[in-house]
């Protein structure tokens, strides 16, 4: 979902016309706004979306290549996140540098990707998804060279936060390109499609790094990425074009300008009168204003946190349980993390069944089902990640066969998985006039829990020891467990008393 500063509705109509608004740059409607909106309705000059414009109707394969090709692009960015976990020892090695400093090359690029959606979003409704994608991928690109080829850490560094914060633009606008595409009766599909990507992208890049880290110098890591993607911008320039409705009209109203002299012709966006720099500061403080007057969406984004924090963790606890406790190599370590990629997998295969979850809900309402009812999958994977945790914990001792905690990895990555898509969808849907300020609200409080978690992973690991550490988190995970129980019975009566939440 996209980081916006609207706070009306935040949606685009189908004839392009802005829903959602600056809170403070529209006046209230009066009796003479009213007669302008009619006049501008019956205006032959505004520009509407055709048959040949409207992305929505675009045949159904090309839209899932679009999402497809985008989806690459969040999975590659994530992979470029956790991929420095194999450089470490490396990177230590040569620039004499400890290990909490090099563990930053990790911690940097998250704190990037948490920062990043609260000025590439409102970009994006201003200028489009497309000039935002080709802009920032292209940027993270050139941020990788100073990394590749760094002759000291601290430009590792300083690049990695850099590449972070440019490459968020595919966590953060992705989600609204869905949203561009298929309406609310036919997302489900291609938005779980999507949302794999950011998940599976941490687990696969320990696995490519671990091989790369085996034969070669860890330069190599980001040589390999710099490849993959320039190959994702290219794909992206030419096969992603722009989908979001407001920036299609504004670019056929200037075409229209153009081709027949006629400086008439105007889209929505022509006068909406947003200022980037007001956008932007609403952007940056909504998010904090909802965790701080509304307890509801401040505890859910504090389970989120917790859930990605133990993500990024493992790749400080994988290597210790696995090489130092079975003595693995850095290839064959890589590969243990196969068991979160599995139990997420497992998780997204099961789309077909909360689909039908949501349904009944819907018959039983005789209309949108509750918010709620989105927490339910939530309940699934508050029981998952605690017991894939205490599972990994106390398999984690040398007698055991190291299959086991693999195993129990696998419980973790279904938990992990169900616990953000429930979450997501319920602050989209039950905080729809500021859906996207909810979702900046989430991605900033998880992606700064995301950067610490690795920094204090291997001295805790050390003090209290594998079996000790693991049950830690399992035992935080198990206080936060309640959650969506207790918010999918007494959600709405916190709702209606929310000045935030949709009545």
């Amino acid at each position: 979902m996209q980081t916006s500063a609207f706070t009306k509705d935040e949606t685009v109509s189908r004839d392009g016309t802005l829903e959602g608004i600056p809170a403070d740059v529209e006046k209230a409607p009066t009796a003479e706004n009213a007669s302008s909106s009619e006049k501008e309705k019956d205006d032959p000059f505004q520009v509407f979306l055709d048959e040949h414009d409207d992305p929505q109707r675009k045949p159904e394969w090309r839209k899932w290549l679009i999402i497809a090709v985008i989806s690459a692009g969040s999975f590659c960015v994530t992979a470029l996140s956790s991929i420095a976990a194999s450089t470490e020892t490396q990177l230590g090695e040569e620039f004499n540098s400890s290990h909490t400093v090099t563990i930053l090359s990790i911690s940097l690029f998250v704190l990037g990707l948490g920062l990043g959606p609260m000025l590439v979003g409102p970009l994006s409704e201003v200028y489009g998804r497309d000039p935002i994608y080709m802009t920032s991928y292209f940027l993270m690109f050139v941020f990788i060279f100073p990394a590749a080829f760094a002759q000291h850490i601290a430009v590792v560094l300083v690049f990695r936060f850099l590449q972070g914060f440019t490459g968020s633009a595919f966590l953060s606008v992705a989600g609204g390109s869905v949203s561009d595409l298929w309406d609310n009766k036919h997302m489900a599909n291609p938005m779980a499609f999507y949302t794999m990507s950011p998940f599976l992208g941490p687990v696969m890049g320990p696995m490519i790094g671990g091989f790369i880290n085996q034969n070669t110098t860890w330069r190599w890591t980001y040589r390999v990425m710099l490849i993959w993607a320039f190959l994702e911008w290219v794909a992206i320039v030419f096969l992603v074009p722009e989908t979001y409705a407001p920036a299609i009209l504004k670019k056929k109203a200037a075409k229209l300008r153009k081709t027949t002299g006629d400086d008439r012709y105007w889209a929505p966006l022509d006068r909406s009168g947003i200022k980037i720099s007001r956008a932007i500061v609403v952007s940056c403080y909504k998010p904090f204003e909802l965790m701080f007057y509304d307890r509801m969406p401040l505890l859910l984004n504090m389970w989120c946190a917790l859930a990605l924090g133990i993500l990024y963790l493992d790749f400080q606890a994988f290597p210790i349980i696995f090489m130092r406790v079975h003595g693995f190599n850095q290839q064959m370590t890589g590969l243990t993390y196969i068991g979160i990629g599995v139990g997420m997998l497992i998780s997204y295969a099961s789309q077909p069944y909360w689909n039908n979850v949501l349904r009944r809900a819907a018959e039983e309402s005789h209309g949108a089902p509750p918010p709620e009812v989105r927490l339910r999958s939530g309940e699934v994977g508050a029981i998952c990640l605690p017991v894939g945790l205490y599972f990994m914990a106390f398999t984690t001792y040398k007698h055991v066969h190291w299959v086991l905690p693999i195993i129990g990895s696998a419980f973790v990555g279904a938990g992990i998985y169900f616990i953000f898509v429930s979450v997501f969808t319920y602050l989209v849907v039950a905080y729809r006039p500021i859906a996207a300020s909810a979702m900046a609200s989430n991605t900033a409080m998880r992606c700064t829990w995301a950067a610490a978690f690795p920094l204090f992973a291997t001295p805790m690991y050390n003090r209290l020891g594998t079996v000790g550490a693991t049950a830690l988190l399992a035992g935080l995970a198990t206080l936060m467990a309640p959650l969506p129980f207790v918010f999918g019975r007494i959600g709405g009566k916190l709702r209606a008393r929310s000045r935030f939440a949709a009545k």
